[in-house]
């Protein structure tokens, strides 16, 4: 059987036009210009730099590395994954597993406050319900409703995380702006196998041994000077 070249060319053209077009949206999902508040948290960072805990940009790339793989950097993408995965009448449940496993008062604000701003701002933009969810809830079925590789969503989501973490110690430290960027590129890599690796995985896999970062994050609470709301 013979294939039209044309046909060939169409299809490879197709293909890369939405992958183009995914990786922009959540390019724009995930940047600091869309607007879901993420400069103003610190997932618990502001505490870890006020105690001297991290002091430079080994100690930050050593922590945010834990948080990533053992806390709620790998809880999040588990719980993008099943969001994606999920009808949409089990998705509460999806969403109520979100808010449990958030370790403090202000973790848990930190994602309904994201996640509800996302959703009205994508909502607007891209179409359906303005439903109130946790933040990595929200990514997720947004992308299922684009239809957007999970995986990608994922790794993408974890590297905007590990972003605004890294600009936030920038400013809490400091670091210069240079010793940031290497942090995040260094971390590129481990996003990106957390994402793929929590693809299989379901909601019986969440937990957290990040121990210090969870504490750090339920003291922040009373922390006092502090610039960030987490």
């Amino acid at each position: 059987m013979t294939i039209p070249m044309g046909t060939c060319t169409g299809t490879r053209m197709s293909t890369r036009m939405n992958t183009e077009r995914d990786i922009l949206t959540l390019a724009q999902w995930l940047s600091p210009a869309f607007p879901v508040g993420a400069f103003a948290y610190s997932h618990g960072l502001e505490t870890a730099i006020h105690a001297g805990v991290i002091a430079s940009s080994q100690d930050l790339q050593g922590w945010l590395a834990d948080v990533l793989e053992h806390g709620s950097g790998r809880n999040d993408c588990l719980l993008l994954h099943a969001a994606f995965r999920a009808p949409e009448a089990e998705l509460a449940h999806v969403n109520e597993m979100a808010l449990a496993s958030a370790a403090s008062a202000e973790r848990l604000l930190e994602t309904q406050l994201q996640g509800a701003a996302f959703c009205q701002t994508a909502a607007a933009i891209w179409g359906g319900k303005v439903t109130e969810l946790a933040y990595p809830v929200a990514v997720g079925a947004a992308a299922a409703r684009l239809n957007i590789d999970p995986v990608l969503t994922a790794a993408m989501y974890l590297q905007s995380f590990a972003s605004n973490l890294v600009s936030a110690a920038v400013r809490a430290v400091p670091l210069g702006q240079t010793e940031g960027q290497r942090t995040l590129a260094a971390l590129m890599p481990l996003c990106t196998r957390i994402a793929r690796d929590t693809a299989a995985q379901t909601l019986d896999d969440l937990h957290s041994t990040a121990f210090l970062s969870d504490i750090a994050a339920m003291c922040h609470e009373t922390l006092q000077p502090r610039i960030f709301r987490s």
